[in-house]
């Protein structure tokens, strides 16, 4: 289960905005490469950026920002936000990002899904599936899909996506504790693991998702280290010993049986 600090990027700044809310906004950073160089310091691995103007406006307006994060550090970034034509993929993939998030295209164009799939490959693509009440939220969460989140993130799994991220909007931003099941019950949906993101408030909700780690790949969070509840570093080493952990269940499985074995 892997860590991700999370940059919302809105008119050129490092922002949070309060359940989806373009009204309700929070500026963190005036430069989010220097945010992204402080999170790499503090031991982050990988970032989760959004462009909030291209999620709300339909087009990749931060290419330029999300360069300079890639120039000043070493970080795996995956990028969501705007991304509804195969020349945005391309130019993110130019850029050098190592995944990009794929959200309204994946309701309002199914074949550009899947021909994004045929082109880029499961790797560098993920499923982002934004809900409030199990429906389906695209366009930056301001308009409703007429989808629900399950039977989306089932379609993904048939589509040949490995890669998911299932963002709670009632909780995002607003530091309200995590709910593992859905998480749980989204990963049975999808048939992979999928990344968590919404509500994150404490060290202790990192911890409660952690003992679902089968079903989590990750877990973002951002307001929540912004605002000091906890460290990146500890927030990564709380990941990094779940993931260590489950390497060892899976060296466990994978080993031939022993008379030791037999004999326990």
């Amino acid at each position: 289960m892997h860590f991700l600090p999370a940059i919302d990027i809105l008119d050129g700044q490092a922002v949070r905005l309060e359940r989806g809310d373009y009204a309700k906004v929070t500026v963190y950073h005036d430069d989010p490469a220097e945010q992204a160089q402080l999170f790499e310091e503090d031991g982050a691995e990988w970032l989760h950026v959004v462009d909030l103007d291209g999620a709300r406006d339909g087009a990749c307006t931060n290419a330029a920002v999300i360069k300079r994060i890639l120039q000043l550090t070493s970080l795996k970034v995956e990028v969501g936000g705007g991304l509804r034509t195969l020349d945005d993929l391309r130019r993110m993939a130019d850029v050098g990002v190592t995944r990009m998030v794929l959200g309204t295209a994946l309701v309002a164009d199914p074949d550009f899904a899947q021909a994004a799939r045929e082109e880029f490959g499961p790797d560098m693509l993920a499923a982002g599936v934004d809900a409030k009440d199990g429906d389906v939220k695209v366009e930056g969460w301001v308009q409703g899909a007429g989808v629900n989140a399950l039977e989306l993130a089932s379609a993904m799994a048939d589509a040949g996506y490995e890669h998911l991220i299932y963002t709670d909007i009632a909780r995002d931003g607003m530091r309200t504790g995590v709910a593992p099941a859905a998480y749980v019950e989204m990963s049975q949906a999808f048939r992979n693991p999928v990344i968590a993101s919404g509500g994150v408030s404490t060290l202790e909700d990192i911890r409660e998702l952690a003992r679902a780690s089968d079903a989590l790949e990750g877990v973002i969070a951002g307001r929540a280290i912004y605002e000091g509840a906890f460290s990146v570093a500890d927030a990564v080493a709380v990941c990094r010993s779940t993931l260590e952990a489950q390497r060892d269940r899976s060296a466990q499985l994978e080993r031939p049986l022993t008379l030791a074995d037999l004999e326990g």
